[in-house]
């Protein structure tokens, strides 16, 4: 049994911003930007527009190029740290409805911008239940709605967007399928990372306004120093428990945070820079979407061919990391 992608789609928002435009409402420069991340511009979500709806229109894509019908879904799993209700219900349930999708379980994971990589894992495991078949794997984002638009440091970094992924149980894959993933927590870096929301550490007292609405907090130098030496254990884990090697990928393709970070970790691994694909440059960080955008555009430019070994990673708030590897 293989657990197969038969189909990507993703939900890109018209709105691109360039770092030009930013600069408008945020005191930067595109140079700064551009040297500190390799982010050139990112996409917003229309107003009243939600994660869900990304989400959708992803799914529906990624349907079409499965040739698979909503009913034909049986599990839904969405990656998200944006999802329309914090708490409950979950996003996927949202999905569910909206895609009409009738026959699906559907669940969120958070965890970060790691999330895809979790989703894959969790889908693909209960894909081995006799009674599912079909999985959609949805990483969906809109981190315009809770970023700090007066923290300089961290509002440039992020956009918004979704894409998603067919899973498909097969007896006749030929070797295709997600062949092997690792994860892995930190969660002693929680504060290295987290989103900023009124206390809950009282039962009849509760603090609704703590002044300001929620958003991302983030110590650049701690998640930097993370995100290294993330991307190099995932790496060296999954080539050790896999028993392949480096020169047996064709392409890897990292979450899509900062290209500095993959740049370092690259260069610890003498990985030439054709063999790593990164569009951070025109989609800025969009968290659990981030690897599934990059993987559906190159898809769409017939940068994968069939048999092609790919090995993708994440990082991200949790602290979370780890991998995949996928015979295309």
């Amino acid at each position: 049994m293989a657990i197969t992608i038969a189909g990507t789609g993703a939900s890109i928002p018209a709105n691109r911003v360039t770092n030009e435009e930013l600069s408008e409402r945020v005191e930067t420069t595109d140079e700064w930007i551009r040297s500190h991340t390799g982010i050139g511009a990112r996409h917003f979500a229309a107003d009243g527009s939600v994660t869900s709806d990304l989400a959708v229109e992803a799914a529906r894509a990624a349907l079409a190029k499965a040739g698979k019908a909503p009913e034909d879904v049986d599990l839904i799993v969405v990656a998200t740290a944006t999802p329309d209700f914090f708490g409950f219900p979950s996003t996927a349930c949202i999905v569910q409805d909206k895609l009409g999708a009738v026959n699906a379980a559907a669940m969120d994971v958070n965890a970060g911008c790691t999330g895809f990589i979790y989703g894959l894992d969790v889908a693909g495991s209960m894909l081995a239940s006799p009674s599912r078949k079909i999985a959609l794997v949805i990483g969906a984002e809109t981190l315009s709605r809770i970023s700090d638009w007066s923290d300089r440091a961290t509002c440039v970094l992020f956009g918004d967007g979704a894409a998603a992924f067919v899973l498909e149980k097969r007896t006749d894959a030929g070797g295709r399928g997600l062949l092997h993933s690792w994860l892995r927590a930190k969660g002693s870096g929680a504060g290295s990372l987290y989103l900023s929301q009124p206390e809950r550490t009282k039962t009849f007292e509760r603090n609704l306004d703590c002044g300001r609405p929620p958003a991302i907090v983030m110590d650049g130098k701690a998640v930097y120093m993370f995100a290294v030496k993330a991307i190099t254990d995932t790496i060296e884990a999954l080539l050790a428990e896999s028993g392949a090697s480096l020169d047996d990928f064709r392409w890897i393709v990292p979450h899509q945070a900062n290209a500095r970070i993959v740049q370092a970790a690259a260069k610890r691994f003498g990985i030439a820079d054709e063999r790593i694909y990164m569009n951070i440059e025109d989609y800025a960080n969009t968290s659990a979407a981030s690897i599934p955008i990059a993987l559906n555009e190159m898809a769409e430019k017939g940068l994968l061919s069939e048999g092609d070994l790919v090995m993708a990673m994440g990082f991200g708030a949790g602290l979370t990391y780890g991998g995949v590897i996928i015979r295309w």
